[in-house]
């Protein structure tokens, strides 16, 4: 990259560069588009980079670069930049959603850079053309709200720094990353070797970093992280990652903390001094809901990224010598703490400042989601199982019908053609293209409907012979991802929107202890009538069974595939519910999650008034068979380890993940609507409870409460959690719904799923489809009563509208204005009336024009707000009717035919005034 943008001087900016970068402690975050690293989307032409990120520590808090000053870092030191536009007014804003959603499931490269072109106050092309690079294929946009001031400083910066010069276009570059790979096929540390060497010692002085030094072990010690939080900090900066690392282990939030000896600083070691790099990674997306609560209480928070790399150094003070320099370092971290608190958020805990949103296009999703993630489940689970998982993928995604059904086309033909030609060797993941791309291209020649939903393909690179040797997989996303663990994206739904009856069915639980399982299934196991079919009911008893639980659901199933199952245990994770769904698979069942019913908090599905309802109900139980009950010492421990387990998503999310997965929902009523709040000692102990595990999981994971440093704290703590609610017996029994009532609701709705009546509840997600075009949907009712008018007035009116009247109320139903189509006007102008969407439009309609073929009315668009809506139609008008076999986009020749006195007209005198709302269709 240096040496295409400096030439001859590429050594010497390389070493400017990278002694700029550490002096002023900054981050620079690129984009690499590689083949080298197996297939994601479509193999690129060729491979290049972009920045995405700039970031710097300086002396206090981290600050990210807006775009304006990434483009302006980058042409100072010839860095290559990705294409940006801005949109700084509403239209323009509104114009890239409506843009967006019209090219979401056609959109390749050259038309959505054309489209954006049209609608942006300002396009700054990237470095590299993609369409030359990469291909058509455009995996996608991400969306940033900025500031009002964005679109001066770039016009600013665009003045100021016009694109540099490419002194190094004309000169050998060296070898190319896909030939360093080419020519070194014998193992992964060869080539990593080789790579690093060919980077030159500026930036890569030694490869320590990734070999390290045989005299020290890579990996240190976990302490590390408590000495890391327990120590001193010299600065601002320190105290304030601390502050973010105490916080994330305090809340448990779901993150990997790793250290590794920084074997560069090998020389500098000793027994008071040393050195360590720190890893940190954000696994799940709640940790950053958590994390952004706690910033909404403490503004001054630093903020949390998926993933950074630290370099500590913990070193010992000479007592005497250093005591006033450490007082000194510790009023300075103070004073920097206090001018962080008078500056406000400064940005940093802003929602707005830091949303950003990926916006991806289908036909780099149908290669990556659709093709590649589907493989595993075709040759492992065959073609019925990859048809679940792909319809599954498009509802989530809000897919039109349309494009539903050619994908389903397309993807049935690629089942059958990858199985026959393969047999049971599934293509690998990281050359999956090289099986899939001849595909499309001979699928995308047969029509050109075809064509479009391929979008592009053709051209492919051929990757066996440079490809990188990566002990691993690539995730969903393309990341490398070590082969435990890897899953589809998301796992196909276990139950239908009607369950067949050759089928069997689970029933489930993600519960906690005394949400009634088992007397649940008691009564339903005793019910008359069972389901009202004649499936038999069969139940399994968590605590009566040895060994492990769900195998042996797993072979009840394979006795009695047509049975219905009670799975009488508490199912409280993704792993829980990922050998459900594979049981689901194996052997044709539906799964149906039941849940008792509960607010939540913010992090749990479960309130707190549920836990004491859960706590109260366990310490009622006598001699349980699972010896969970009154007599059990730690009961409330493990009423709250179970709790514990669905920490990380709240009530919304826990129901919407089950719903995606299992494709149904059934709750079990719990708490009564009108009930009085949970009492204060209550709520009190339950917090304190929640505490102690917190404190005691921390030090010992799960060793049992009655062992380790809090034993004693833990058995006071059980004693008053019983007084306590044994003071409130007679509050937790009024609030509950009585037990018949809820058995009486889950049984109906168990009833419905099995006669396939149940219709599964809405996971909120957004359904866009595919914009064709924007118009004014008019109601039916008033233009009908316009006919109705002419036809009383004008007898050839009435004779015209005689015997198409079926036909004409048809159209009626879906009557509109058209105002612009993206086949005839492009995206861009269908786009451009996005700032009006749903608002209302006024309408005058002046003429009747029609013939024996047939029949429109002439339509004059009103304003909103003062602003005209002009129509990209030379005619506005309403499509009345048209004979069969003619096409309504005939009706626009009715002006031109009646100058040619070929059709009839009736002037409306006066003009009949409607109004209706602009959509997009």
């Amino acid at each position: 990259m240096f040496r295409e943008a400096w030439g001859t001087k590429a050594l010497e900016k390389e070493a400017e560069f990278n002694d700029f970068l550490e002096k002023n402690r900054m981050c620079i975050s690129m984009e690499l588009v590689t083949a080298v690293l197996g297939d994601h989307g479509q193999r690129p032409l060729d491979d290049y980079v972009v920045v995405t990120a700039v970031t710097e520590l300086g002396n206090g808090k981290p600050k990210f670069y807006s775009t304006s000053e990434i483009i302006e870092f980058c042409r100072k030191w010839r860095l290559p930049t990705n294409h940006v536009w801005l949109f700084s007014t509403r239209r323009s804003v509104t114009s890239f959603f409506a843009a967006f959603d019209v090219l979401c499931e056609e959109g390749i490269a050259t038309s959505v850079c054309k489209a954006l072109d049209e609608v942006a106050e300002i396009s700054v092309p990237g470095s590299k053309d993609h369409v030359k690079v990469q291909g058509e294929i455009l995996e996608g946009l991400v969306a940033r709200i900025v500031s009002s001031q964005s679109a001066r400083d770039m016009e600013n910066v665009l003045r100021d720094h016009p694109p540099p010069p490419c002194d190094g276009a004309n000169l050998d570059l060296g070898p190319s990353l896909r030939e360093i790979c080419a020519s070194h096929r014998s193992n992964e540390k060869q080539q990593m070797r080789a790579i690093l060497s060919s980077i030159g010692p500026s930036f890569c002085p030694s490869d320590l970093d990734w070999f390290g030094d045989e005299s020290h072990l890579k990996n240190a010690d976990k302490s590390v992280i408590t000495k890391f939080l327990q120590s001193q900090p010299v600065d601002y900066s320190t105290s304030k990652l601390q502050e973010m690392v105490c916080l994330m282990k305090e809340k448990r939030l779901p993150a990997a903390f790793k250290c590794y000896h920084n074997c560069h600083r090998a020389n500098d070691i000793s027994s008071d001094n040393l050195f360590y790099k720190l890893v940190v990674h954000v696994h799940n997306d709640s940790g950053f809901r958590r994390y952004q609560k706690e910033m909404r209480h403490t503004p001054s928070l630093w903020p949390l990224y998926r993933g950074f790399f630290v370099d500590i150094n913990l070193f010992k003070s000479n007592k005497g010598k250093d005591l006033m320099a450490l007082k000194s370092i510790d009023y300075a971290v103070k004073d920097a703490s206090e001018n962080d608190g008078q500056h406000g958020k400064d940005g940093l805990a802003d929602d707005d400042a830091n949303l950003m949103m990926k916006l991806k296009f289908l036909t780099y999703k149908l290669r990556t989601f659709l093709i590649r993630n589907g493989l595993s489940i075709l040759f492992k689970d065959g073609p019925a199982a990859y048809k679940t998982y792909y319809l599954r993928q498009m509802q989530i995604w809000g897919t039109s019908e349309g494009k539903q059904k050619e994908l389903c086309k397309m993807l049935d033909e690629w089942a059958t053609y990858i199985r026959r030609k393969c047999g049971n060797d599934q293509p690998s993941s990281s050359t999956y293209l090289s099986e899939a791309e001849p595909f499309l291209e001979q699928y995308a020649k047969q029509s050109p409907r075809n064509q479009i939903l391929i979008g592009s393909a053709g051209n492919l690179v051929r990757t066996e012979d440079f490809l990188a040797i990566v002990e691993g997989d690539l995730d969903k996303e393309g990341d490398i991802l070590k082969k435990e663990g890897v899953t589809p994206a998301t796992p196909e739904p276990a139950v239908k929107d009607a369950v067949h009856k050759d089928e069997g069915l689970i029933v489930f639980f993600p519960g906690i202890p005394g949400c009634a399982k088992s007397a649940l299934c008691k009564e339903l196991l005793n019910s008359p009538g069972g389901f009202r079919d004649d499936r038999p009911v069969h139940t399994l008893m968590g605590d009566l069974v040895k060994g492990k639980y769900w195998p042996k659901i797993a072979d009840e199933r394979r006795k009695n595939p047509q049975s219905i199952m009670l799975a009488d245990k508490n199912a409280p994770n993704e792993d829980v519910w990922r050998q459900i769904e594979d049981m689901c698979r194996r052997t044709r069942a539906s799964a149906v999650p039941i849940v008792t019913d509960s607010e939540g908090t913010d992090t749990n599905p479960y309130s707190l008034d549920a836990l004491a309802v859960f706590i109260f109900r366990v310490l009622q139980r006598v001699n349980h068979p699972g010896k969970l009950d009154k007599a059990s010492l730690n009961a409330g421990y493990v009423l709250l380890m179970f709790y514990h387990l669905y920490e990380g998503k709240n009530r919304k999310e826990f129901e919407s993940e089950l719903i995606e997965r299992f494709g149904s929902l059934v709750k079990m009523p719990l708490l009564k609507i009108d009930r009085t709040p949970i009492p204060e000692n209550v709520k009190e102990v339950l917090e304190e409870g929640i505490d102690l595990f917190n404190l005691h999981s921390r030090r010992h994971g799960r060793l049992e409460s009655t062992k380790g440093t809090y034993a004693a704290e833990w058995t006071k703590w059980e004693k008053q959690l019983r007084d306590t609610l044994l003071a409130n017996s007679e509050y937790l029994n009024s609030i509950q719904v009585p037990f018949e009532s809820a058995v009486h609701q889950v049984r109906e709705e168990l009833k419905r799923i099995a006669k396939g009546e149940y219709k599964p509840p809405s996971s909120e997600k957004t359904k866009h489809g595919s914009i064709v075009f924007a118009a004014i949907n008019l109601p039916a009712t008033q233009v009908h009563s316009l006919l109705e008018t002419l036809a009383a007035a004008y007898p050839t009116v009435k004779s015209f509208l005689e015997g198409k009247e079926k036909r004409i109320q048809e159209k009626l139903e879906r009557c509109h204005v058209t105002l612009a189509h993206k086949r005839s006007h492009g995206v861009a102008a269908v786009a451009s009336y996005g700032q009006h969407l749903n608002r209302e439009v006024p309408i005058e309609l002046t003429q009747l024009i029609y013939n024996d073929k047939m029949a429109a009315l002439t339509a004059h668009v009103g304003s909103v707000d003062g602003e005209t809506i002009i129509s990209k139609n030379e005619w506005p008008h309403v499509t009345l009717w048209t004979a069969e076999g003619v096409t309504a986009k005939e009706a626009n020749t009715l002006p031109q035919l009646y100058l040619e006195g070929k059709v009839s007209r009736l002037v409306i005198d006066p003009p009949v005034s409607i109004s209706g709302p602009l959509e997009f269709f």
